[in-house]
């Protein structure tokens, strides 16, 4: 299988990929979908990826792109969802879905929700969710590239969709940046 992964480079799971695959190629780049047909790629991998994958490439790769987001979708779509979740209250989790021209808006395949222990910081909070979406992804990667899921219709009437200058107003909240403890950020939110 022919891999495109879309997204930086993050060792342990590029590595484990590589075993799951026969070629993967990586980038962070905007692609077209010459790029995808000239590779013939089989299956595209988005994981924090930062840019828009046009409605073409989605059509042409028939549900074998998916994402994997940060958030127990609905809520946090976009960006810098670990954030959002603590400022908006909402569910914390990590979420595998198909891509579609929405943003974060695809069809679920897989989700699971997170708990937080004790009072960790932002940064930490971010680092257990990126190894549970990790630990997730490859736990479920033979059923998805086999297309043996049943996909789960998102609920576009919730949830919630962050863009990352919505995050300026709240840049306060932040007095250690992404080290700021969750008990502080949320006690300073009120």
């Amino acid at each position: 299988m022919n891999i495109l992964y879309l997204g930086p480079y993050r060792e342990g799971f590029c590595s484990k990929l590589q075993n799951c695959s026969e070629g993967i190629y990586r980038t962070e780049e905007k692609i077209a979908l010459d790029f995808i047909k000239l590779n013939k790629f089989d299956f595209v991998i988005s994981y924090g990826y930062r840019h828009i994958i046009s409605k073409e490439i989605i059509e042409y790769m028939q549900n074998k792109i998916i994402n994997l987001h940060i958030s127990y979708l609905p809520w946090n779509r976009g960006a810098d969802p670990n954030f959002w979740s603590f400022i908006e209250d909402t569910r914390k989790g990590v979420t595998i879905h198909l891509i579609d021209e929405g943003t974060d808006t695809g069809d679920i395949i897989v989700q699971k929700e997170v708990k937080f222990q004790g009072d960790i910081t932002l940064r930490e909070s971010y680092n257990i969710l990126i190894r549970e979406i990790e630990e997730l992804f490859f736990e479920y990667w033979t059923v998805i590239y086999l297309g043996e899921y049943i996909p789960v219709v998102q609920n576009n009437y919730e949830g919630s969709l962050h863009y990352s200058k919505d995050k300026e107003k709240y840049n306060y909240l932040l007095v250690d940046g992404w080290d700021t403890p969750i008990s502080k950020l949320i006690e300073m939110r009120k």
